[in-house]
C-alpha cells in the first residue's frame, strides 16, 4: 500500500518512510502531529508532500486488514533488513568516493572523458577506469575488444573457416558494464543524444533477424572506438563531431 503513494516505490525515502511505518498499526497508534513531524524530519520530503503522505498514511492503515501483529517477527525482519540495506548503501558510497579519489590521482582526464559521454555518469566511469585501466597502453580499440572478450571467435576444421560468436574470454566485469552502458544511452538518448544510441537504434529498425543483444555488442564496439580515439586525442564527447567521424 504504501508504495502505491509514492511516485518511485525505490530509494531512501521510500525504506525510510516504511522503516518508520512497517505496520498499519504503527500509523493508528500515532496522531497526525506526530507522524508528519517524523515525515518532515525525512531529508527530501518538504512540507507539503508530508501532509500529503501523512493523509494518505492514515488512510491506507485504517483500510488496511494485516495478517502479523505490529509486534511479530515479520515486522522486525522488515526494520533489520532496511537497516542493513541503509549500511550497504552507506559502504557502498564510501567505497564509490574512495574510487573517485584514486581515479582522481591515476587518471582524472580519463574521469572527465568517460563522463562527457552520454550514459556515463561518475559510478559507471569509476568502474570502467577501475577495469580497463589506461585506454593508452592498447595499440588498437580492436586489442580492447580481445581484452574483455567481445573479439569474433573463430572455428577452423579442415575446410571450414566459420566465425563464431563473441569469445567471452577476459575481463568479464568490463564487458558487462559496457554492455550495460548502452542501456543506459538508450534511457538518456532524448535529452543526451549519442551516435551509438543512433547506430542502435537504426539496426533494430533495419534489421529482423538478428537479436538485440547481438545489436548491443555491436554498440559496444562504437563505444569501444569513441572511448579509445576520446582518450587518445584528449578530447571531450562532441556528438556533431561523433556523427561526422564514420571510424567511430
Amino acid at each position: 500500500q504504501i508504495e502505491s503513494i509514492m511516485a518511485t516505490p525505490t530509494g531512501k525515502i521510500y525504506w525510510t518512510i516504511v522503516s518508520l511505518f512497517p505496520h498499519a498499526q504503527y500509523v493508528l497508534d500515532s496522531d497526525e502531529t506526530r507522524i508528519y513531524q517524523e515525515l518532515l524530519s525525512i531529508s527530501g520530503i518538504g512540507k507539503q508532500r508530508a501532509r500529503y503522505l501523512t493523509a494518505r498514511l492514515y488512510s491506507l492503515a485504517e483500510q488496511a486488514y494485516p495478517y502479523d501483529s505490529k509486534d511479530s517477527i515479520t515486522v522486525r525482519a522488515i526494520q533489520r533488513n532496511i537497516s542493513d540495506l541503509f549500511s550497504l548503501s552507506e559502504e557502498r558510497d564510501n567505497v564509490i568516493n574512495y574510487l573517485e579519489k584514486l581515479a582522481k590521482i591515476v587518471n582524472s582526464r580519463a574521469l572527465t572523458i568517460y563522463q562527457s559521454i552520454p550514459g556515463i555518469a561518475r559510478t559507471t566511469a569509476l568502474r570502467l577506469i577501475a577495469e580497463l585501466g589506461d585506454l593508452r597502453r592498447f595499440d588498437t580499440s580492436a586489442r580492447i575488444d580481445a581484452f574483455i572478450g567481445i573479439d569474433p571467435g573463430r572455428y577452423q576444421s579442415g575446410e571450414m573457416d566459420n566465425h563464431l560468436g563473441i569469445t567471452k574470454h577476459g575481463n568479464h566485469i568490463a564487458r558487462k558494464i559496457l554492455y550495460r552502458v548502452i542501456g543506459q544511452m538508450e534511457s538518456t538518448k532524448l535529452s543526451q543524444p549519442c551516435h551509438i544510441t543512433d547506430y542502435y537504434d537504426n539496426k533494430k529498425q533495419s534489421s529482423h533477424s538478428r537479436g538485440y543483444k547481438k545489436i548491443a555488442i555491436a554498440s559496444v564496439h562504437k563505444l569501444i572506438r569513441t572511448m579509445f580515439a576520446l582518450i587518445k586525442q584528449n578530447q571531450l564527447y562532441d556528438y556533431n563531431v561523433a556523427t561526422k567521424n564514420k571510424r567511430l
